[in-house]
């Protein structure tokens, strides 16, 4: 297994596992272990994103390389979870901002949605990961835009 993508997943998952913890806190109504795991929760996304960034400026992304056949779905899915974690990041960001404003009332809102959005997005990148790095061999390490698209 791939040591950097294998560490970043993992940090993926710790963040949803502790923003599923943090959702039973808080729904107990446990504010200050609450703010204490989500905040745990965006380090460890962070720390994801940070891992990913560095491996994808100074190493490069791994393209698919499991059967052609199969490829156009892996494209389409890989696309989908990218905007997916646009869209989970933006909603992570700005509920973050809602709490630390004490804008409690905007916050519950959107926490739960951010939260659901977080999980499928989580989920969708182990199913990412699986596919690049277990169920198949991963094909070469490009630019991001090669890896994406194949080119």
């Amino acid at each position: 297994m791939p040591v950097l993508p294998t560490l970043s997943t993992s940090f993926i998952v710790l963040s949803a596992i502790l923003v599923a913890i943090g959702w039973v806190l808080i729904a107990r109504n446990n504010k200050e272990a609450h703010k204490k795991v989500m905040i745990a929760a965006a380090v460890s996304a962070l720390l994801f994103f940070l891992i990913y960034l560095s491996r994808t400026v100074f190493v490069g992304n791994t393209s698919f390389g499991g059967p052609d056949d199969v490829k156009i779905y892996y494209t389409v899915f890989l696309i989908f979870h990218i905007f997916l974690a646009t869209a989970g990041a933006i909603f992570g960001l700005v509920t973050l901002y809602l709490a630390f404003k004490r804008n409690i009332k905007k916050h519950r809102k959107i926490g739960p949605v951010t939260s659901i959005v977080w999980f499928f997005t989580a989920s969708t990148g182990i199913v990412v990961y699986l596919l690049l790095y277990i169920i198949y061999d991963g094909g070469e390490t490009t630019s991001l835009i090669k890896a994406i698209l194949g080119f």
